[in-house]
């Protein structure tokens, strides 16, 4: 069973990691914040911008992973579609830095929110994706500060510290995106 240092530990974490992050994108400009990386793929292919969206809707795809293994023992959550971040994505750039950071903050509150309210056993509820495999709300859970990280360092130009154990390949993010952008536009051109 998880314990309270445990918990403590997650949070002191998630508040670090999400502040030196925050920090870090508050000293670069609109104009380097909407820039494609040179000679980078997949989600380094990302501007800051589309970096900070795509953290937002992880952000709600991890509460709802958390909060589908607190309703049913192991389900499968590849199937789960996130609610709709307020800015999505391919929207990203048209947005500033600060309306991003602002959206940032208030999922990462109902996160907070929904941890707080956890007991120390639902920590050890488990839920299962193809990609990530079996994890329990603890490790779901620390995937926020390890995925801030990862991006603290993608926006620095740096090879991220934190890797992701996909049971397969990473997916191209940023390529399928475009692609669902795309079929949209066709559909609805």
């Amino acid at each position: 069973m998880a314990t309270a240092e445990q918990v403590n530990e997650l949070l002191t974490k998630m508040a670090e990691e999400r502040g030196r992050l925050v920090e870090q994108v508050r000293g670069i400009g609109e104009e380097d914040a909407h820039a494609v990386p040179v000679g980078k793929t997949g989600e380094e292919e990302w501007t800051i911008k589309e970096q900070l969206a795509h953290l937002c809707e992880m952000e709600l795809g991890y509460d709802m992973w958390v909060e589908a293994a607190l309703g049913e023992e192991n389900p499968n959550v590849s199937g789960l579609a996130a609610p709709r971040s307020a800015i999505p994505i391919e929207e990203a750039n048209g947005h500033a830095v600060a309306e991003l950071l602002e959206v940032m903050a208030g999922e990462r509150e109902d996160t907070l929110k929904l941890i707080h309210g956890l007991s120390l056993e639902q920590f050890d509820r488990r839920a299962t994706h193809p990609m990530f495999g079996t994890l329990t709300v603890m490790q779901w859970l620390r995937s926020f500060y390890r995925h801030d990280r990862m991006h603290a360092d993608q926006i620095a130009g740096r090879e991220p510290e934190y890797k992701p154990k996909f049971t397969g390949t990473e997916p191209n993010q940023r390529a399928s995106r475009i692609a669902q952008v795309q079929a949209r536009q066709r559909q609805d051109g």
